[in-house]
């Protein structure tokens, strides 16, 4: 039976953590920075937000709002 070892653990070589998109951000980065996080094209996370504003009555622009004020 072996013991654990801290020294030999295995520990991710990167960290990926999400940021706004103030450089190329539209109003406040929200979408450019999900795109950036997710590597897509920010002009598709503008379209879902957009669509689901109108199709979801307005519960995603209380996400965008939250988003933004809870991101750093």
């Amino acid at each position: 039976m072996s013991k654990y070892d801290p020294n030999n653990a295995v520990r991710p070589t990167s960290t990926k953590s999400f940021q706004l998109d103030r450089a190329d951000g539209k109003i406040a980065g929200v979408c450019g920075g999900i795109a950036k996080y997710f590597g897509i094209n920010p002009l598709i996370v503008r379209l879902v937000f957009l669509v689901g504003a109108v199709a979801g009555f307005g519960s995603f622009i209380l996400i965008y709002l939250a988003i933004w004020l809870l991101a750093n």
